[in-house]
C-alpha cells in the first residue's frame, strides 16, 4: 500500500514538474533555438545579422498572406510558415527597428485595396473567384516603398537574401550611382552632317539599368574614381593609361565595387571603321585588364574565342550561290544549366547570349599561364591565401572549345569552323565573381604621370577634376576588407541584336527581349550595389530533401513503361488514320452511305481504339501505382522502421532485465 501511495505521489509530482518545465521554458526561453540541419539551413548568416544590428531607423513590414485559403494549399502552406518565421526572426534581431505586420486580406476589404494599390500581385483560385496574396511590402519613415510582389516557392533558397536587400533598400533609400567607362558606343554615336543616317542610337541595355540606378558617364582622362561612384561599370577597357588603371585599383580596394566586360574579340568594336573607311575594323579589338587581373589572380585567355556547338546559334551563310542556315559555333546561346543557381545574380537567369566570348581562368603562381585543357576554371580552393576566391557565375557546357580569334575576327569561314570543331571534355568559364582580400597591383605606389594627364589635355571647365588630383588620396597596399567585383569575358551581350528585338512605337524605340542578358546585368549591378553583408549572402541548398533512391528507381521503372506507352501511342495513331482514311473514302460534298464492309471495319478499329487507350490508361496507371508503393517502402523504411527496430530492442532488453529479476539468487 505504502509503494503504491509512493508510486502515485512520484507520478503527480513528475506530471507537475514536467508542466512547470514547459511554462518556465515557454517565457524564459522563447527565442532560443537549435538548428540541427546539416547546413544550418535556419540560422541566418552573420550578414543579416549585420544588416539588422545597424538599422537607425523603424521599418514596417507588412506581410499580406491570405492564410484561411493557404491551407489548402500543402506546397504554399509550409513555405508561408517559413516566410512568417523568418520576418519573426528579423523583428527579434532588429531589437526594435522593424515592426512585422501580418494582414489575411479578406475579398473586398480595405486590406485587399491596400494590396492592389501596393502592387501585390494576387493569385487566383476556384476558377478566378478568390484571390490568393503572399507578398511583402516595406516602408520607413520617410514613406520609401519596397515590395516582394508575390513570394515565389522557385526563390525559397534565396528569401534570405531577398528579405535582407528589401530591409537594406528601405535603411539606404538612394539610388546607387554607376560610374560608366567604355570604348563602345553605349551612349549612341552622332551622325555625321553630310551622312545623316551614320549615327547609332544608344544601346537599351542604358535604359534598362536606369530604371535602377543613376549612371555617371567617366572619361578616360580622369586620375580618380569620384567618390559618389558606388559601382563602376567598366566596358571593354582598351589603351587605359596607368594613372587611370591606379585609380581603378585604388577604387577598388577601398571598397568600391566594378562590372568589368572584357573581350578578345568585341564585335561591337569597329576599330576605326566608319561608312567611309569600312576595312578600318581590321584593327584590333580586344580588350584586358593583365595588371588587375594579375593582382586578383585571374586571367583572359589570350588570343582565343570560345565556341559551343551544342548551344550554337543559327545564321545565314551564302556559299555556292545558295543561301545556308548554319551553326555559328562562337554564338551561343546559353541555358539555366549553365548558370550558378547558388548566387542570386545568375540563380533565375532562364538564358544568356553571348558572342564570341572569352574564357577566365584562375592564375596559378607556378606558371604564367594555365592551359584552360588542362585545368579546372571553376577551381576555387587553389592558392587560396594568395588569391581572392574565384566563383563561376557562368559556364559553357563540357563540348565547348578554344578558338583563335584570328579565324573568326574578319570574315569568318563557317564551315571551316565546323570541320575543325573539336570538343575538349572542358567547361570554360564566362562570368565570375572574384572576392577576398587582394593586395595593389602597384605595391611601389602611384605611377608616374603621363604627357596624357597633363593640364593641356584637361577639360578648362572640370573644376571637381582639378581639384581631386591636387590632393591625391593616401596610397593604399591592400584592401582592407573583401573587394566585391564581377567580370564578364564578353562585351557583346550588351548590344541590342544579342538580346532585344526593338521596335519603333509612335517614334519610341521598344525593346522586347529574347535573351535574359539585361537581367543579368541589372542582377549583377543590383548585387553589387549592396554592403558587403548584403553581398555575403549566398542562396542555400535547397530546403526540400527528396528521396535520390526513390527518384533513381523512378526514372528506371519510367524507362521500362515508356517503351510499352510508345508502342501503344503508335497503335493509337494509326488506328485513327485508317478511320480517317475509310471515312473520307466517300465521294467529295457527297452524304452517300458507307458499305457494310466498311462500317464493319470502322466498328472494329473503334473498338480497338477504345481497348488501346485502356491499356494505356493502365500502364500510366501501373508506372505511378508502381512509384507510390515504392515510395512508401523508403518512406517507412526512413521514418518508421526505426523507430519500430528501437521499440524491439527496448522490449528484448526489458524481457531481459525481468528474467534475471526472477532468477533464484
Amino acid at each position: 500500500m505504502k509503494r503504491q501511495l509512493l508510486t502515485g505521489t512520484g507520478l503527480v509530482v513528475g506530471a507537475v514538474l514536467f508542466a512547470a518545465v514547459n511554462v518556465l521554458s515557454d517565457v524564459t526561453l522563447r527565442g532560443v533555438r537549435f538548428d540541427l540541419t546539416e547546413h544550418h539551413l535556419y540560422t541566418l548568416s552573420d550578414g543579416t545579422k549585420n544588416i539588422l544590428k545597424n538599422l537607425d531607423e523603424p521599418i514596417t513590414l507588412r506581410l499580406y498572406l491570405s492564410e484561411k485559403l493557404a491551407t489548402g494549399l500543402p506546397g504554399i502552406k509550409s513555405y508561408t510558415v517559413r516566410v512568417k518565421e523568418m520576418l519573426e526572426e528579423f523583428e527579434e534581431l532588429a531589437d526594435g527597428k522593424i515592426r512585422l505586420q501580418v494582414i489575411d486580406p479578406e475579398p473586398f476589404s480595405e486590406e485587399e485595396d491596400r494590396a492592389v494599390a501596393y502592387g501585390l500581385q494576387a493569385v487566383p483560385l476556384d476558377g478566378g473567384n478568390t484571390q490568393f496574396y503572399f507578398g511583402l511590402v516595406g516602408t520607413n519613415s520617410t514613406d520609401d516603398q519596397e515590395i516582394i510582389p508575390f513570394f515565389q516557392p522557385e526563390r525559397e533558397q534565396f528569401l534570405e537574401y531577398d528579405l535582407a536587400k528589401l530591409v537594406y533598400r528601405l535603411a539606404h533609400p538612394k539610388k546607387p550611382v554607376v560610374g560608366l567607362l567604355t570604348s563602345l558606343p553605349l551612349e549612341g554615336s552622332p551622325s555625321v552632317s553630310f551622312l545623316p543616317q551614320s549615327g547609332q542610337p544608344p544601346w537599351l541595355i542604358l535604359d534598362h539599368i536606369r530604371q535602377l540606378f543613376d549612371i555617371r558617364t567617366i572619361q578616360p582622362r580622369v586620375r580618380e574614381i569620384p567618390e559618389d561612384i558606388d559601382i563602376l561599370m567598366i566596358v571593354h577597357p582598351k589603351d587605359l593609361s596607368e594613372s587611370l588603371v591606379y585609380a581603378i585599383d585604388q577604387f577598388i580596394l577601398r571598397g568600391g565595387r566594378a562590372l568589368i566586360f572584357v573581350d578578345p574579340l568585341s564585335e561591337a568594336d569597329m576599330a576605326g571603321a566608319s561608312r567611309m573607311n569600312p576595312m578600318g575594323a581590321q584593327g584590333p579589338r580586344d580588350s584586358d585588364l593583365p595588371k588587375l587581373f594579375e593582382a586578383w589572380g585571374i586571367e583572359l585567355v589570350k588570343g582565343k574565342v570560345v565556341g559551343d556547338l551544342p548551344l550554337a546559334k543559327k545564321v545565314q551563310i551564302q556559299q555556292q550561290a545558295r543561301i545556308q542556315v548554319v551553326d555559328y559555333p562562337i554564338w551561343i546561346g546559353l541555358r539555366q544549366e549553365h548558370f550558378n543557381p547558388e548566387d542570386p545574380v545568375t540563380a533565375q537567369i532562364s538564358s544568356l547570349t553571348m558572342a564570341s566570348a572569352g574564357a577566365l581562368q584562375k592564375k596559378h603562381p607556378s606558371s604564367e599561364t594555365t592551359d584552360p585543357s588542362t585545368s579546372k576554371p571553376d577551381d576555387s580552393d587553389a592558392n587560396s591565401e594568395r588569391y581572392p576566391q574565384f566563383i563561376p557565375l557562368v559556364q559553357t557546357d563540357d563540348r565547348a572549345m578554344l578558338i583563335d580569334v584570328s579565324q573568326v575576327s574578319f570574315l569568318p569561314d563557317v564551315p571551316s569552323l565546323l570541320r575543325a570543331y573539336q570538343p575538349s571534355g572542358v567547361r570554360y568559364t564566362l562570368a565570375a565573381r572574384i572576392t577576398g582580400k587582394v593586395k595593389s597591383a602597384f605595391p611601389d605606389g602611384p605611377p608616374a604621370r603621363e604627357e596624357s594627364d597633363h593640364e593641356d589635355n584637361a577639360d578648362p571647365g572640370d573644376t571637381k577634376n582639378e581639384k581631386e588630383t591636387d590632393s591625391p588620396k593616401e596610397h593604399l597596399a591592400e584592401s582592407k576588407d573583401p573587394i566585391n567585383v564581377i567580370v564578364v569575358a564578353d562585351t557583346d551581350l550588351l548590344q541590342d541584336r544579342f538580346w532585344v528585338q526593338v521596335q519603333n512605337f509612335f517614334g519610341q524605340r521598344i525593346g522586347i527581349p529574347t535573351a535574359g542578358n539585361g537581367t543579368f546585368v541589372a542582377n549583377a549591378l543590383d548585387n553589387l550595389g549592396g554592403s558587403n553583408d548584403l553581398i555575403s549572402i549566398r542562396g542555400r541548398v535547397g530546403y526540400s530533401r527528396p528521396f535520390t533512391l526513390v527518384r533513381a528507381l523512378q526514372q528506371e521503372a519510367e524507362q521500362q513503361f515508356r517503351q510499352k506507352e510508345q508502342a501503344l501511342q503508335d497503335r493509337l495513331k494509326e488506328l485513327e488514320r485508317r478511320i480517317q482514311e475509310l471515312q473520307s473514302e466517300k465521294d467529295q460534298g457527297s452524304a452517300l452511305i458507307l458499305s457494310a464492309a466498311q462500317q464493319e471495319e470502322i466498328a472494329r478499329f473503334r473498338r480497338e481504339l477504345v481497348q488501346v487507350r485502356k491499356e494505356l490508361r493502365q500502364v500510366q496507371h501501373e508506372l505511378v501505382k508502381d512509384i507510390e508503393s515504392l515510395e512508401s517502402w523508403v518512406k517507412f523504411l526512413n521514418i518508421g522502421f526505426v523507430p519500430l527496430l528501437i521499440g524491439v530492442a527496448g522490449v528484448v532488453v526489458s524481457l531481459s532485465k525481468h528474467r534475471r529479476k526472477r532468477r533464484p539468487a
